[in-house]
Order: C-alpha cells, then structure tokens, then sequence
C-alpha cells in the first residue's frame, strides 16, 4: 500500500494499475481512506502538481471502491473532470476485472451526472461497450454526443455529409430520440443554414427514419409533445422544420387532431399557425369535427396576434359556407372575436355573422348579439343593421366616463420595532436576504439604535447566536473582517458587526471618513448616501447614545411628515442629544416641503440650529438639483453584454441640473455630489444593472431630480437592457413636481424594447394620471422628440398605448397621442408603426369623442389619399371620430 501511495503522491500514473492489482480489499479500503485525504490535501497547491497528483488519486480510488455508486460519485467529483488529456484508459484498466452488471451500473450513473465533455462521453460509452448493456443516455450524454458528432463532421477532409456521420454511430437509435426530449436542445442541432438545409440535422433525421435507421412514429410523437411544451424561439424552429420534413401523412395528422387544435389555441404564433394549416387540411378531409372545432376557435380569437385570428375566422367562414346548420355552434364563438382589441379583426367577425345569422335559431341571435356589446363605437351603426332590435342601445348611448385606477395612498410605517426579539428577528431576516426593503430596512436599523439604547446588553446576547452563521462571526482574525468590510460591508451587516464588537473603531472611523467623489455617476452617490448613513450607525450603536434615528420614514416611499421631524428634535433638545449630521442630512432630504408652514413655524420656535435649518429648508421649497428643462444629447455606455460594458455607446437625449449650493455648504460631503451641477456624459457609470429601492428612498421628495440622473441607466430600456425601467412606478410616487424630467423618463418606457418595462411605464403613467400630474402635452411633446431622434419606435409606443387605453383611460391617452401625430404624419415615407398608432388614437376618440385640441394636423390629408392601406384606413377612423362631438 505505501508503494501505491508513494506513486500516487509522484504522480506516476503508469504504475499505478500494477501497484494497485497486488492489494487485497482491506488493503484498499486503507488506501481510499489515505486518497481521500490527499485529495483534499492537493486542493491548494499549484496546477500543474496539482493535476498529475490527481490523475494518480482518480485512477488509484476508482480502483479501491467495491461499490458502483461510490465510484461513480468519485469518477464524477467536480475536481476530478478538469482534464486537459483525461486519465480515463487507466481507469478503464483498473476497472477491467470488473462484473459487467457492476460495469453497466457505473456507466448508468455516470451518465446521470453532468457529462460535460466528448471526452466523458466516450469514457461511459467504454464502459456500456464493456458491459455489453445499451448505452445509457442522459442530457449530457446527447449534449456531448452531438458535440462530437459535429466535431467529426467539420474536421473531416473533405468534410463529410452529416447524414453519412450518423450512419455510422452505432447508438443512434437511443440518442436522437432522446435529443427531443431535452429540456434544451444543443445549439449545434437546432442550428440551420437556409441556404443548403439539406446537410443539417431536421433533413438527415427525416432521411434515416425513411431508412429505418430511427424510428418514426417514436420521432414524430416527440416531435409534437416538443412543440407543445414551448420553448425557445430557436428550439420551436428547429422541431417544426423537422415535423415539415417529416410530410406526416393524412393519418399520422388525423391521429394527433388534439395535438394540432392544443397548438392551435395555446402555441406560440409560428407553432398556432403550423397548427392551423394542419386543421385546415383535416376540415378539407371531412376529419374535422364541428365540436372541436367550435372549442378550438374559442381559445384562437382571444389571441393578440391578428393573423392567427383572421386566418382562423377565414377557416369558421369556410366551414359555415359550407354547412348551414352548424350556425348554432360556430356563430357564439365567432362573436367571441367582437372583443378582440384590433377593429379590423371586431369588423371581419361582425361581417362573417351578419352573413350567416339568417340560419342561426332565434336563440342563438339573441346570444349573438348580446355579444355585440363588445364592438368598438366604430362599429355601433353596422351592428345595429345586422341586429336590429335585439341590439341593446342603451349601452352604445352611455356618456363616456374616463376610468382611472385609484391614486395611491403613501402606506403609514408603524412603529419601530421596541421588543429584543422583534429587533432581532427583523435584522436577521434581512442579512439573510440581503433584501434592500425601504420599510424593512428603516424599521430594522432605527430599532436597533433603540434597543441599544435602552438595553444594549440584552440586544448583544440576544444577537450573537442568531448570526452565528455569518462570514465575520466565526473564526475569522480581526485584521481580515476589518480589510473585508473596508471594501464592501454589504448593508446592516456592519451596524450589526460593530454591536458585537465584530470590527475595530479604525475601520468604523476610516468609514466614516469616506465621501462621493465628484467624479462618480449619480447611482455612486446615492449609495455614498446610504453608506455614511450605516457607517453612522455602526458608530453610535457602539454607545447605545442615540435614543432614535431622526431620519426614519413616516411612509413607505421614504418620505418624512415634517411634524413628526419637529416632535423628533424636540425629544433630542429634552434629552439632551445632539443630532448627528448624516442622520439630519437624511431627514432634511425626506422631509416633505410642500405645505409645511405649520412645521416650520414650530421648527423655529425649537430655538436649536437644526431646528433653524429644518424650517429654511421648508420654507425655501426647492429640490435638491433644479432640473434645466433644455434637452442634452449626449453620448452614454449601453451595455449589451458584461464583455462590452465600455465598448457600445449610443446617442440619447438627457437632461442636466443645477448646483444647490446650501447643500455644498451645509450637508456633511457624502451629500455633496448631489448638490453639484450635474451633465450628463461626464461620469464613468457601472451601475447598468444595479436596482436599489434606496436610490428612491434617499429623495422620496424631488422625482423630478431623480429622474433626470436615471435617465442614462433608464434609457438602457429601448435597447437590449431587460428591466432598465424599473424605476418608473416608484418615480411616479415620489413627492415634489413631475415635470420634464419624470415625463421623458416616462417617454422613454414607453418605448421600451420588453413588455415588461413598457407594462412599469403603463403604471406610471395610470398613476401620474389619478393624481392629477400628468401634463399631457408636455409628455406628447417627449415623445415626439424620441421618435423623431429614433430613440423610440411607434410601434412599441403603440403597444403602451393600447394598453393603457384597456384599462378604461381613453381620454388620457388620446390626450397624450394628439401632439405626436403632426410630426409623424407629415413625414414623407410613414414609420413602421404608425397604423398602429392611429388606430389606437381612433379607438380612443371613438370612445371618448375629439382631444380638447380638436383635429389633429395631418390626419385629413392622410385619410383624403385613398386606398385600402392600413395606414390610410386609421386614418379616416380618427378623422371621422375627431369630426363627431364629444360624449
């Protein structure tokens, strides 16, 4: 046993079979026991040694394990796969007396593992070949599989067809079927070039199918639970090409009809419309069952996209030409589509009932045009002809009544938390999270304070075993948490370490010290904010000396009522505390300016010189940063990718502030950037991907401010950032003026690239409307500045719109549209989008009559060209609807 160990530690692998068929079982239990340790021994040294060490450890331990799940859990360890030449023909000789049962059990676990690499994959198709057993197959068996399967192809000279390479696996008919029922399909499959379609992998698996080489049916099934499971756009491609290729026969699609109608309803648009084609053919065949039909088209009409529903309508209208009495189960559904939000879908479905309601039982008609409640205003005249007097007309005469959602209500914070164990128990939770909550948060860190002053004792051993699992509570020198939190102290982490006495009084000091530089972007100094706010903490809690925090929010935007500030001071002058300057600072930031004489007369009568500077502060009324409402195109980062975070940069339209000089003056440094003129372009940013409620939190009250420093980050949106516009909902809260800075912003999520960030600008813009600070014309005239610049494209905007027109806001949205129209309409060549947009201003003005401004320029001499484009037709709706008095 020690020559074995003696060869393993040298790293010579060659002798390491012989040395180990001279030891009995005892023997190798005893060397596992010594080879594990080694193991773990050789983690820290260098690479190379490293690695000749562990290839004898591999070979020698996969010896000495009996059993096949220990040595597979051996083979598979992360640390020993990191192979540049693999040591596994040793293996494969140390394993050879081996049972072939015992060798088919390994590979059966291996190949459950994570098999990585060709290299993998050859080792567990040895050991199935070994043990005469088929070969077991797994993802990364078939991952690793096409890898080389695609790597024998492309490095043969000449390079070989694909179809010949698969002939010759031997293992083909148990991986291909599997590569269908991958949760996701390798790159190097779905892959394929439309120019030679032939040599790729959907022809050759066709092609030996019809050699059977490879079950068919087994592909075709899978094929179609593919499909029907969703999934990447790419992985969609690939299984219909190959379902295409495959021509199934009248049969093979008769058999699968609820397959295709499942499609159909709920398939992405290329699935659904492949779906259709197939249930097109079967109604053609006379294999198509008007029942199914009917609960097919149920879940297709209330699809968004128009040609999956008009192309459905189409296949309703063939089967009702074609058979009279299926107008009693076809003609309900169809009216399911006079809900559909596109007109031009509500008028083809209208049409297609007025045609066939004559052979509809009275029953029927009435349920028919119970329906026709749904169509838009539009449409009202030619409803009322095809139904006559079983239309109700009460609805159609209703006055239109703008729906806005509720304003929303800032949410009170209760009280700071005064029991131990709530303390505790919040403060816990949140370092386990890492969570930024703004009530959370505030509640956690001003309850300790509290606590600490009014029993610290009992607050550290209450603390000290519920964050025993921390890193800088365990045994960790002093020295190395203090150069840890020098560099990140990541939240409440460092109030909670300074409490245990986790961290010197240096490190707290050289915290503290730390200020925003000015050449730092806007997201830096709001953390600095943050940050000297901890550092403050973790100092005072060291006392137990603060009684309270004076910053702690009244509401859960961050905001601070001014009377509670002023009751605040005054329990500090009562007991004789002076207020600390960041946690001031803070308070004089969150402080709600705006009818606050009432707080500042009494701020005054306090007699302290924070009391002094409280009421200057409300009196004076004015943001942090005054906002220039001249535009700045400029030049920023767009990150696309963490490789080119300082390679892309794109033209934008931002917008500057102004120096606040008290704040520069009075406020303690960390506070200082945000009082200087700010232009955008100047200051390197990182934060591209950076969220923190907090950045809000510091200045509840000035949006206007904050969103002009956003804006670089949250321009991000109209590109290729997901979730760049965040923030917009929480900007729409916040207190102060909303004005160009929180409408650009606005402007920009409209336009934004994802659903989701045009979904957060839809919500503010509700929001911004229920409260009654929406300037309209001022948000139309943003917008039309970003299209004109090609920063936003009117089909996204088109997209909010009809949105946010959905929710019942008509008016508010026809009002933002009128002043983008002009310019757009009198371009020479109209924008990709542009029908859109004029058809969601024609639905508006139809509900709720013409914008307060009246017609809008351009619109006539559009409609006045004639034709039948889609263009020219939304134009004559609005016309008409901007022509007619308002409801």
């Amino acid at each position: 046993m020690k020559t074995l160990l003696a060869a393993v530690h040298e790293g010579r692998l060659d002798d390491v079979p012989a040395l180990l068929a001279r030891l009995d079982r005892s023997e190798q239990r005893l060397a596992l026991n010594e080879l594990k340790a080694l193991r773990k021994e050789s983690r820290a040294w260098e690479w190379g040694e490293r690695t000749r060490v562990r290839k004898a450890v591999l070979v020698a331990g996969a010896g000495c394990h009996t059993g096949a799940a220990g040595c597979a859990t051996w083979i598979g360890a992360r640390e020993m796969r990191d192979w540049v030449h693999s040591p596994y023909p040793w293996v494969l000789e140390v394993l050879a007396d081996r049972d072939p049962a015992w060798l088919a059990d390994l590979a059966r676990r291996l190949a459950a593992r994570a098999v990585e690499s060709e290299t993998e994959y050859r080792f567990v198709s040895e050991l199935a070949r070994r043990a005469d057993c088929p070969l077991p197959v797994s993802d990364g068996m078939v991952r690793a599989w096409t890898d080389r399967v695609n790597s024998t192809r492309w490095q043969s000279r000449p390079q070989r067809p694909l179809i010949d390479v698969l002939r010759a696996e031997p293992d083909l008919d148990v991986l291909v079927p599997h590569l269908l029922e991958m949760q996701e399909l390798p790159p190097a499959v779905t892959w394929v070039d439309p120019r030679t379609p032939d040599d790729y992998w959907p022809a050759a698996m066709a092609t030996l199918a019809t050699e059977r080489l490879l079950d068919r049916d087994t592909l075709l099934d899978r094929c179609v639970t593919r499909l029907l499971r969703g999934g990447k756009a790419s992985e969609l491609r690939f299984c219909l090409l190959l379902l295409r290729t495959f021509e199934p026969t009248a049969q093979e699609e008769a058999e699968r009809v609820a397959d295709w109608a499942a499609m159909a309803a709920d398939g992405p648009s290329t699935v659904a419309a492949h779906a259709q084609e197939v249930l097109t053919r079967l109604d053609e065949r006379g294999e198509l069952a008007v029942g199914r039909l009917a609960e097919v088209s149920g879940a297709v009409l209330f699809r968004p996209e128009k040609k999956v529903v008009r192309a459905q309508l189409v296949l309703l209208g063939k089967v009702l030409r074609r058979e009279a009495s299926a107008a009693d189960e076809l003609l309900p559904v169809v009216a399911e589509a006079f809900g559909h939000p596109d007109t031009d879908i509500q008028e083809r479905a209208l049409k297609l009932v007025a045609r066939r309601l004559p052979a509809a039982s009275p029953a029927i008609r009435e349920e028919v045009a119970a329906s026709a409640c749904q169509l838009g205003p539009v449409h009202r005249a030619a409803a009322l002809a095809v139904f006559g007097e079983l239309l109700d007309e009460d609805t159609a005469d209703a006055p239109y009544e703008e729906v806005l959602p509720p304003a929303p209500e800032p949410r009170r914070l209760g009280p700071s938390p005064a029991a131990t164990a709530e303390v505790v128990e919040g403060v816990v939770a949140l370092l386990r999270t890492g969570s930024w909550d703004v009530p959370a948060f505030e509640q956690a860190l001003d309850g300790l304070v509290r606590c600490a002053h009014t029993g610290r004792t009992g607050l550290t051993e209450a603390m000290e075993p519920a964050v025993a699992g921390q890193w800088w509570a365990g045994d960790i020198p002093l020295e190395e948490v203090d150069r840890r939190f020098s560099r990140n102290f990541n939240g409440l982490h460092i109030v909670v370490a300074s409490l245990l006495g986790r961290v010197s009084m240096r490190t707290i000091h050289d915290g503290r010290a730390r200020w925003t530089g000015t050449g730092t972007c806007c997201h830096a100094a709001l953390d600095g904010v943050v940050y000297a706010r901890l550092w403050e903490a973790a100092a005072e809690i060291r006392t137990g000396a603060l009684p309270f925090l004076l910053a702690t929010p009244t509401w859960h935007t961050g905001a601070l009522d001014p009377l509670e500030l002023v009751e605040r001071l005054r329990g500090y002058q009562r007991l004789g505390v002076t207020p600390r300057p960041v946690d001031f600072a803070q308070a004089l930031l969150r402080v709600r300016r705006t009818g606050g004489e009432e707080a500042a007369a009494r701020a005054a009568l306090l007699g302290t010189a924070e009391g002094d500077r409280l009421a200057a502060w409300i009196r004076a009324d004015e943001p942090v940063a005054p906002v220039l409402r001249a535009h700045v195109e400029t030049e920023v980062p767009v990150a696309q990718g963490w490789w080119q975070r300082s390679m892309t940069v794109a033209r934008r339209v931002l917008l500057t502030t102004k120096e606040r000089l008290v704040v520069q003056q009075e406020f303690p440094r960390a506070f200082h950037w945000l009082g200087r003129p700010y232009s955008p372009g100047r200051h390197r940013c990182y934060h591209w991907d950076d969220r923190s409620p907090q950045w809000i939190a510091v200045l509840p009250e000035d949006g206007e401010t904050l969103a002009a420093w956003l804006l670089p980050s949250l321009t991000t949106c109209v590109e290729e950032q997901r979730g760049g516009a965040w923030c917009l909902p929480a900007l729409a809260e916040t207190g102060g003026e909303a004005a160009v800075g929180v409408h650009l912003a606005l402007g920009y999520g409209l336009g934004a690239r994802y659903p989701e960030d045009r979904l957060a600008a839809v919500d503010a813009l509700l929001v911004l409307a229920a409260q009654g600070r929406l300037d309209a014309e001022l948000l139309g005239g943003e917008l039309a500045v970003l299209i004109e610049k090609e920063l936003v494209k009117p089909g996204r905007l088109a997209d909010s719109a009809r949105t946010a027109a959905a929710t019942g806001a008509y008016r508010t949205v026809l009002s933002v549209l009128a002043p983008v129209l002009p310019a757009l309409l009198a371009r020479e060549q109209a924008p990709r989008g542009l029908s859109d947009l004029l058809a969601v201003a024609a639905e508006c003005a139809e509900r709720c009559g013409p914008p307060e401004t009246g017609r809008i320029a351009g619109v006539a001499e559009t409609a006045a060209r004639g034709g039948t484009t889609q263009l020219v037709r939304q134009a004559a709706r609005l016309e008409a609807a901007c022509g007619r008095p308002a409801d």
